[in-house]
């Protein structure tokens, strides 16, 4: 059983909301209002928080500003990173650049096309609207051009989806409400989404979706998929099918461990050992062996079933797989031990 903490997670701030409000602190600053500690901004949905300025810098026709994430108690890679906004006087609107640790986009597919500053929509349009706001009240020039930073994002980026999905260089600047939400599924599901439609817009006819590291690296090597093929389904099964049946490739891999492609076979979305169980009496029932009902997990189960045990999961898992999905789309499954010795696979074209 998953324990409930004792008292509810703090929330914290996007790396968009972040650099937004670096955006406004360094507009103080260049425009003649001088350094501010503390800046409000507002969010998408209204909300209005204040961030501390934690950098100041300047010159002749820029400034900057810097912010440190807090991401609340979510276990996000860029808590603690510094976000900074460097604004320059410029022609021709607002204009967005990519400074250092923060990447750019190569591959078709994302928010933002090849190319770009890999800034997201939202974010843009936060700081958009600050410079537009804050050049009204004060008679400026809403030409800025705006670079954003994250001093270490490169190495940051390396523990994201950022080089698998043809984000190089560096992190991205995310958000689209400003807001984190501590231990959500929907950035994971997001992400996988994103790499849905970098696979279709790169031609991708095979993609691959896997419940863990060692499965990834398996089924990889199997059919010799490139990174942008992998999914990162992790235990959201349902979150990659889903978008999956919306947005179909031609071909689908599906591979894990024993334990959680049994829940995927008995008809589990989310394979989270907190959320889904293997439910052993129907898999005793299933099999037709009755002494599955007494065991406790997994590998106990595949101990005293084997090959038969495995051979099952392969299948049922794809009739899962394939039920939740358009006629046409080809689906194999692949089942692995914790060693990553395969130990069944299905519809193997």
């Amino acid at each position: 059983m998953t324990r409930k903490p004792d008292t509810p997670l703090r929330r914290g701030w996007t790396t968009g909301a972040c650099a937004t409000a670096a955006t406004r602190a360094a507009l103080s600053l260049l425009w003649g209002e001088g350094k501010v500690r503390r800046v409000q901004i507002t969010l998408p949905r209204g909300e209005t928080p204040e961030f501390d300025i934690a950098h100041h810098a300047s010159g002749e026709d820029w400034a900057e500003a810097g912010v440190i994430k807090d991401a609340g108690d979510d276990p996000d890679v860029t808590h603690g990173a510094m976000i900074i906004a460097h604004v320059a006087r410029s022609e021709g609107g607002v204009v967005f650049r990519a400074g250092e640790g923060v990447g750019r986009v190569t591959m078709p597919g994302l928010p933002i096309p090849p190319g770009e500053p890999a800034i997201n929509p939202v974010p843009r349009q936060m700081m958009r609207e600050t410079v537009e706001d804050m050049a009204e009240r004060l008679s400026e020039s809403p030409d800025i051009e705006i670079t954003v930073s994250v001093p270490g994002g490169a190495a940051l980026a390396q523990k994201t989806w950022n080089p698998r999905l043809g984000i190089k260089g560096g992190l991205s600047i995310l958000g689209t409400t400003g807001i984190v939400r501590p231990f959500s599924c929907a950035a994971w599901i997001a992400s996988i989404h994103r790499g849905i439609d970098v696979a279709r817009e790169t031609g991708l006819t095979h993609v691959a979706g896997c419940t863990g590291a060692t499965s990834e690296k398996v089924v990889q090597g199997l059919y010799d998929l490139p990174d942008h093929a992998m999914l990162d389904m992790g235990d959201f099964a349902g979150g990659m099918l889903k978008y999956l049946a919306r947005n179909p490739v031609p071909r689908l891999t599906v591979g894990g461990g024993i334990g959680k492609m049994i829940k995927l076979a008995q008809g589990a979305r989310d394979l989270h050992s907190g959320r889904s169980q293997v439910d052993f009496a129907g898999l005793a029932e299933a099999l037709g062996l009755p002494e599955l009902k007494y065991m406790n997990t997994a590998l106990q189960a595949y101990d005293l079933a084997g090959e038969t045990l495995a051979d099952w999961v392969a299948r049922e898992s794809r009739a899962k797989v394939l039920a939740m999905l358009p006629d046409g789309v080809a689906v194999d499954t692949v089942v692995i031990d914790r060693a990553g010795t395969v130990l069944a696979r299905a519809g193997v074209v």
